[in-house]
């Protein structure tokens, strides 16, 4: 055998083994940019889909999807009033915990609707928000299941406080989590108190 040809089926074979290791590794970085991007909604995706690649397809053109969003940062001024207004939910749901609840929801619908998201479909909402929110995410979807069994009957105080807590992490971060802290009247606002025990009114 000739050096030429020696030389050729080692470039050929060199060429097999790289290609795919290439490949790999990509695929790898690939995978791990829409873990860190999507957060939770990775795995969702994934179980909903039944298979990786095909989850993955979804992400990616999520992901990549221009769409008509036209996510903007909001004023200090509208920061502030948003602040107040979830003050007070807040000492609402003391005395009031299923109306405060519902109230909580359509607060953070209107913090969504005043920055471009999507505000009439649930599913375009999680969609949409998992492109910059993907970390609270999961804690939207925690409170929207909670808000939809208080609207149609009982459910116990300790599900509507878990309810609060999951819309204030995600009424944080649309506020806060993607420009600077958040200020409002008090100089640093308490973590979240709500009652403990005893069950929820019926609506």
């Amino acid at each position: 055998m000739s050096t030429e040809v020696v030389m050729w089926v080692a470039v050929i074979v060199g060429v097999m083994v790289v290609v795919p290791t290439v490949g790999f590794f990509l695929l790898r970085r690939r995978r791990g940019c829409l873990r860190e991007r999507f957060g939770p909604a990775y795995k969702r995706t994934v179980a909903a889909a039944g298979e990786r690649r095909a989850a993955e397809r979804e992400l990616r053109a999520r992901r990549m999807r221009s769409g008509p969003l036209d996510i903007q940062p909001l004023d200090p001024d509208a920061r502030r009033g948003y602040g107040d207004r979830w003050a007070a939910v807040q000492e609402r749901f003391v005395n009031e915990p299923s109306p405060a609840v519902s109230e909580a929801d359509l607060l953070v619908k209107a913090v969504m609707a005043k920055r471009g998201y999507s505000t009439e479909d649930f599913a375009q909402q999680a969609s949409d928000l998992s492109r910059r929110h993907s970390r609270t995410l999961e804690h939207y979807r925690g409170a929207h299941e909670i808000s939809g069994r208080a609207a149609g009957g009982w459910v116990s105080i300790k599900e509507l406080r878990q309810a609060m807590t999951h819309y204030h992490a995600l009424f944080d971060d649309l506020i806060g989590g993607d420009q600077r802290p958040l200020r409002v009247r008090a100089a640093a606002r308490p973590p979240l108190t709500l009652p403990h025990g005893g069950a929820g009114p019926r609506r």
